[in-house]
């Protein structure tokens, strides 16, 4: 029996020898990463802050990922997120090979039920964002607005530029809207929000509200704020941010009116985007040894020193929340009550 053994293992020595290890047992000392490329595919147009971190991320994450693949942005914009959340979520394989980075907003489409809406975002694998991001409303200072309070008593309802549905634009237009009783007439189908500012120039609208980081970190607004082109009128954080001391809080706004609590409760889950933040998640069905791979190269993409730079220089602020995190927060969203879903779905009726 030994000397059968010996003669089986010295064949199995010569084989490997002569031809090599099976292509299967070779694979295993690879990572699955090495040789691949990886795709951000950015629910917005070039040129804004989604696109910024796309691209930053694109730079800096593949270093952290075993294999070190090559990154590629690829831009898929309109309908608020929905087209490129729909094609990722419906077309790209489970692979961790296709990232997604939507408008924080999109998950509004969804908890409201719109028919154009072909994925759940709770089976997705949610990588982390870089930042929280409140929002504030910006209007032309020659346009006849001069507070929440002007449009509340205007006789003509102000237009403000909209991507779609679930954009930052239309939610916060709506919230004013059924809250305090401030109509704006929302002017929607832009691809994405370098559009509406330049519709805000030409005068074809004369607000929108976006994330304070990019109006407070790029162009055209740099421009704008030395030469008084536009005013602010309200803005969505917990506190007055100090770049905009002008314009009061949402939550001001509704002391002022004494709206409900309940209609609070509901423009808080509506405005759930803040503490989205950026989001990047990946395919449902990836497995998770890539989805933890990807979510610590993105970690280490946020805590490398010459990324942190780069962010800086662009004004683009750092305050990071895990996967984790946002998966839970989109639980919740998703498992609040449904009287509290029926009235989020009366306020962004359209």
């Amino acid at each position: 029996m030994k000397k059968i053994s010996f003669v089986l293992g010295l064949i199995l020595s010569l084989s490997v020898m002569f031809y090599g290890f099976p292509s299967d047992v070779r694979a295993q000392g690879e990572p699955f990463y090495k040789g691949k490329t990886i795709t951000i595919v950015i629910g917005s147009t070039a040129g804004g802050f989604y696109d910024r971190w796309a691209r930053m991320f694109a730079r800096y994450m593949g270093k952290y990922i075993p294999g070190e693949p090559e990154f590629i942005a690829q831009n898929m914009a309109g309908a608020g997120s929905v087209i490129a959340t729909n094609n990722v979520y419906g077309v790209a394989k489970p692979d961790g090979l296709t990232l997604l980075m939507p408008l924080n907003s999109v998950y509004v489409d969804q908890l409201v039920g719109r028919p154009q809406v072909q994925f759940d975002l709770r089976k997705f694998h949610w990588i982390g964002s870089p930042s929280v991001e409140p929002s504030i409303m910006y209007m032309r200072n020659d346009a006849p607005y001069k507070s929440i309070d002007d449009i509340i008593n205007a006789k003509e309802a102000p237009k403000c530029g909209g991507s779609g549905t679930s954009s930052t634009d239309f939610i916060l237009s709506s919230i004013l809207e059924e809250m305090v009783g401030a109509k704006i007439n929302s002017i929607l189908g832009y691809p994405g929000g370098t559009e509406i500012d330049l519709a805000v120039e030409k005068n074809e609208v004369v607000c929108r509200s976006h994330s304070v980081s990019a109006h407070f970190g790029r162009e055209p607004f740099d421009t704008w704020h030395k030469n008084g082109f536009d005013r602010h009128l309200v803005q969505t954080g917990r506190k007055r941010d100090a770049r905009a001391p002008d314009a009061p809080t949402l939550l001001e706004i509704f002391e002022k009116r004494k709206v409900p609590e309940d209609n609070r409760r509901v423009a808080r889950m509506l405005l759930a985007a803040v503490e989205l933040g950026r989001p990047m998640m990946v395919t449902p069905g990836t497995p998770p040894e890539r989805v933890k791979i990807l979510r610590e190269a993105y970690v280490k993409v946020l805590n490398d020193p010459k990324a942190q730079d780069e962010a800086k220089k662009s004004r683009m602020d750092i305050d990071p929340t895990t996967g984790d995190e946002l998966e839970a927060l989109i639980k919740d969203i998703f498992d609040a009550p449904p009287a509290l879903i029926a009235r989020a779905k009366k306020v962004l009726a359209n």
